[in-house]
């Protein structure tokens, strides 16, 4: 780690951290819950090596630097374009090789080639105790622990023309914003002030808690990595813009109002209402994996992003309750998934599902 100059200025950053108003990435609640839900599904190899990488502002807690590489991004402007995939409008469908490219068409540089590159370092690093690679391997782990969080929020994987939802302007119940930032933050603040009395602590418990119950006969297929590879976000980003086809961009054009006033009197049907129902009880009382995850991304983007969503319609509450299941599940995913990467990284490959503390 050389003279440690590195980790201090990382220190500094985090600490600067907590004065930025502006997440970007899934919002620094989403990306705290992917890496909390992570560290429950950490072996003991993989938990005692990333807290050897992380800085000593951190305290041992990867959750506290995962959203690092969005506070980072003004000094390694290199890394901007690391966070997303642009695909083609309208498309709904996510292939790395047309897709992964930076605006000035350089290949690989998108959010599936970081997670392969960082990847490929931490192994690297692990199989070779003289890697050249460990001098920045705590930078490493902070990247790869968000990135595998960016690539489950949908409109992260989503249209070239509007950047993804950045472009389209709607209104978030009384506030005028954007729709990928009500993907990346919104959902999940309306949500914690909703259910959760504004503790992220009873929201992360509610999303653990589906998963042990809810979600458990899926938990499997979510880490499952063709041919045994150790990281495949491709399927990952597949996800994620049918997502946003079907749910982020439907009934969001330019000037819509996504939300109402009415959120607690709404009554919403089947596995909407299951999920609220658990949350109100929390209240009371290998390579090819990272191209699986984008192309779950598109596909959710397509699905549940960006359709229905033309010029003038106000959208009510049901746009929130509708959404905020997937996001949680996105969460759920994003989390189950980086523990995989690292357990597997660390010369563990027993299932992540077992090790769930």
């Amino acid at each position: 780690m050389g003279d440690g100059s590195g980790l201090s200025w990382i220190g500094r950053v985090l600490v600067l951290l907590q004065l930025v108003t502006g997440i970007l990435g899934w919002g620094k609640d989403g990306h705290y819950a992917v890496c909390k839900i992570a560290e429950g599904y950490l072996t003991e190899d993989a938990l005692a090596a990333v807290k050897e990488l992380l800085p000593d502002s951190a305290e041992g807690d990867l959750a506290a630097v995962c959203s690092w590489p969005d506070e980072v991004r003004f000094h390694y402007r290199w890394s901007s374009a690391l966070h997303y995939i642009d695909t083609p409008d309208f498309k709904c469908n996510y292939q790395y090789c047309r897709d992964c490219h930076d605006s000035a068409g350089h290949k690989d540089r998108c959010v599936t080639g970081a997670i392969f590159n960082y990847t490929k370092q931490l192994t690297s690093a692990y199989q070779n105790s003289n890697s050249e690679f460990k001098y920045n391997l705590t930078e490493a782990l902070m990247f790869l622990a968000h990135f595998i969080g960016d690539v489950h929020q949908p409109l992260h994987v989503g249209f070239t023309g509007d950047l993804g939802g950045n472009t389209i302007t709607v209104r978030w119940y009384r506030r005028k914003t954007n729709l990928h930032h009500v993907w990346d933050d919104m959902i999940i603040d309306s949500a914690l002030k909703t259910f959760y009395g504004s503790d992220l602590a009873n929201m992360i418990r509610a999303i653990q808690n589906n998963m042990t119950e809810g979600w458990s006969n899926q938990l499997p297929l979510w880490e499952y990595c063709q041919n045994n590879c150790t990281v495949c976000p491709d399927p990952y980003a597949s996800e994620s813009i049918s997502l946003a086809c079907k749910f982020a961009y439907k009934n969001a054009t330019p000037g819509s109002t996504l939300g109402g006033d009415c959120v607690k009197d709404l009554c919403v049907a089947g596995a909407i209402q299951n999920f609220t129902s658990q949350l109100l009880h929390y209240r009371e009382g290998r390579n090819y994996r990272s191209q699986m995850y984008a192309v779950e991304s598109i596909n959710l983007g397509c699905k549940w992003g960006y359709k229905g969503v033309n010029e003038g319609p106000t959208l009510a509450d049901d746009y929130f309750n509708s959404r905020m299941p997937i996001v949680m599940k996105r969460i759920a995913q994003g989390g189950v998934r980086l523990a995989m990467f690292l357990n597997q990284i660390s010369g563990d490959s027993e299932e992540v599902i077992a090790s769930a503390t």
